[in-house]
């Protein structure tokens, strides 16, 4: 996993001082080059228009819970009480992280629902094959039969006996189809499958739903499939729930704020020409008005990301505060990088023991610090970034130089 090159510098007077325009970083207006354009790679990142094809988790969206059962094995917990894993954790997630924007309702169906085989019958797995998955959902659709239209719900929770013989917990997922699936009523198109032991993995069904909403996996799956430990979280660390689950500071990335819709065009300021260009930059997790993003395009697929990350919020347990920067590219599908983290202490890290990935957990840059990137075919052009004193509200200015 090559990163790009960078190279910190220690304090303002390394900077350079261009003889180029200077002035405020603009508002970004519906299109525009900072706002790039999706591609045809699976959960692209580009952020110009909303594919159709998946839900936009905007104003309220119901959901539905269904407890799937096996036979030989008789649950030991009601499915009131493993719904009590998920939520009101999950609804509080999104509440905080879309500003009050988005809320997911759930309705939990008290029963259990019994399959016909049993579990180990679908060689549940992480890397679950088509054939056993697609019996496991089409047996799942004709168990609930119909006592519930699961066509009127755009999320649906298949959420198994996590005490059943063949229940594999790394198995929890989104499953996408091409075409709906038959069901009483209407067809499914979108299925979590909850396979979590209990207690369940932290944040594991909000990272799950935002697969249903279009983002990617930021983490790295090892070639071998590795461990805990193995190198998964070496691109983004704690930084994005889509990154880790069990990071420090899950909050969504400014940009998938954008992206839904929860940051408004007005919030996320855009440096496009050459020149030096200034921001103040508040904190990500807060609510209100105020620029919440500054933009960077290095090309048509590319761009730096700069934001402002506090303990605030989703990220009340983080690491570190500061200007967090990032690369995004929208020509890179899921699960292979499609944003990485720019690390502005690379010789130090944080809270060792707890960070998902110590090295990244003090990235972000503090007040009087400054960091460089170079980009681009010959990589002979450099983006300077210069991060201000914090002031009384909590953010902070942040200048950029684009040559």
């Amino acid at each position: 996993m090559a990163r790009r090159a960078t190279a910190l510098l220690w304090g303002f007077a390394a900077l350079v001082a261009w003889t180029l325009a200077t002035g405020p970083a603009v508002a970004v207006p519906r299109g525009g080059p900072c706002a790039l354009e999706r591609t045809a790679v699976r959960h692209s990142e580009g952020v110009s228009d909303w594919d159709p094809a998946y839900p936009r988790p905007r104003g309220e969206l119901r959901a539905v819970l269904l407890f799937l059962a096996f036979p030989g094995h008789r649950p030991e917990t009601p499915p009131a009480e493993l719904a009590t894993d998920h939520f009101p954790a999950t609804t509080a997630y999104f509440a905080r992280a879309s500003y009050g924007r988005f809320r997911l309702r759930p309705r939990v169906v008290p029963r259990w629902f019994t399959m016909p085989r049993p579990a180990g019958a679908y060689a549940i797995h992480r890397d679950w094959a088509a054939a056993p998955r697609g019996r496991y959902l089409r047996d799942a659709v004709a168990a609930v039969g119909h006592a519930v239209d699961l066509g009127r719900y755009p999320v649906v929770y298949l959420v198994a006996d996590p005490g059943a013989p063949g229940v594999d917990s790394d198995a929890t997922k989104v499953i996408s189809l091409d075409r709906p699936l038959p069901a009483p009523g209407s067809g499914v198109r979108r299925f979590v499958t909850v396979f979590e032991h209990r207690p369940p993995d932290r944040n594991v069904l909000a990272h799950e739903t935002n697969h249903v909403f279009d983002l990617p996996d930021l983490y790295a799956r090892p070639p071998d499939g590795g461990g805990a430990g193995a190198g998964w979280d070496t691109r983004v660390g704690d930084w994005d729930l889509m990154g880790s689950q069990f990071g420090l500071a899950p909050d969504l990335f400014g940009w998938h704020k954008w992206k839904y819709g929860w940051l408004d065009g007005d919030q996320v300021a855009c440096a496009a020409r050459r020149g030096t260009s200034t921001a103040r930059l508040a904190p990500v997790e807060a609510p209100g008005r105020g620029t919440r993003l500054l933009v960077v395009p290095t090309s048509a697929v590319s761009a730096l990301a700069a934001e402002a990350r506090t303990t605030r919020g989703n990220d009340a347990t983080s690491c570190a505060e500061g200007v967090l920067l990032y690369e995004v590219r929208t020509d890179v599908p899921s699960g292979q990088g499609p944003i990485r983290v720019l690390d502005g202490h690379p010789g130090t890290g944080g809270c060792y023991g707890d960070s998902v990935y110590p090295p990244l957990a003090d990235a972000p840059l503090r007040s009087g610090e400054s960091y460089a990137h170079r980009y681009g075919p010959g990589r002979d052009a450099v983006i300077r970034f210069r991060v201000g004193r914090r002031d009384r509200s909590g953010g902070w200015p942040v200048t950029v130089e684009k040559r």
